[in-house]
């Protein structure tokens, strides 16, 4: 009865789980953070040798409900068995190739001050995978100096380093008044995605995506929150 169902689940996966939709944009942007989400928590059970999960297990996990775990899942085809659940390990890896994290993403960092250094130092990128591979900064005293594995050059040498890096996304930790500045050099080398960490917004052609993490407003966000509990 295992192997039927582990038959049944892996014959559907390889059917309809291996090929993002016809039109991916039409997604919407909350689901696919989700699956980032539900990729993360499958990653966790991995680690504890779970081998198979509900949606409401996962719902539980992540404080939604089991129906939105099924309706998100949908968008990308039919994973588990009626009754039954999802293998854990199966789910997580149809998951990373509709993520595209099947394999390494390369990641280059610019800007490597206070929050530039924690963020070389957190070693859930590579879990997830996503490998950070250059950095840059302009100051010329960290150039030379390595943080761990990875080299710094110095801001001048940019567009050739991410030729050579192959990098797919670049994350923006440098000073406001440049951040324009290093968006556009970062798009001009051919980078098509950027995580930024500056409190401003950027303009950029309609091909490049940015998304945006702005610690002040969330901490903000929290504060209303606390203080306008019953």
């Amino acid at each position: 009865m295992e192997y039927r169902l582990h038959r049944l689940y892996s014959l559907r996966a390889d059917e309809s789980g291996d090929d993002l939709p016809d039109d991916p944009t039409r997604i919407p942007p909350a689901v696919v953070r989700r699956l980032a989400l539900y990729s993360r928590a499958l990653s966790d059970l991995e680690l504890q040798n779970q081998e198979k999960v509900s949606s409401s297990d996962l719902a539980d996990l992540l404080g939604i409900n089991s129906a939105q775990v099924r309706k998100d899942l949908a968008y990308f085809g039919q994973f588990g068995v009626p009754g039954f659940g999802y293998y854990v390990k199966d789910l997580r890896e149809n998951l990373k190739r509709i993520l595209r994290t099947d394999t390494d993403v390369k990641v280059i960092l610019v800007g490597v001050g206070n929050l530039g250094s924690a963020l070389v130092s957190y070693g859930g990128f590579n879990r997830q995978g996503f490998r950070m591979t250059m950095a840059f900064d302009a100051d010329r005293r960290k150039v030379g100096a390595a943080r761990g594995d990875l080299a710094i050059h110095h801001i001048d040498e940019l567009e050739a380093k991410v030729h050579e890096s192959g990098a797919d996304i670049a994350v923006l930790a440098v000073p406001a008044d440049v951040c324009q500045a290093m968006a556009d050099r970062l798009v001009k080398a051919g980078i098509h995605g950027i995580l930024n960490f500056v409190p401003r917004r950027l303009n950029v052609p309609e091909n490049v995506k940015v998304h945006y993490v702005d610690l002040s407003i969330e901490m903000e966000t929290l504060s209303y929150y606390l203080r306008n509990q019953d």
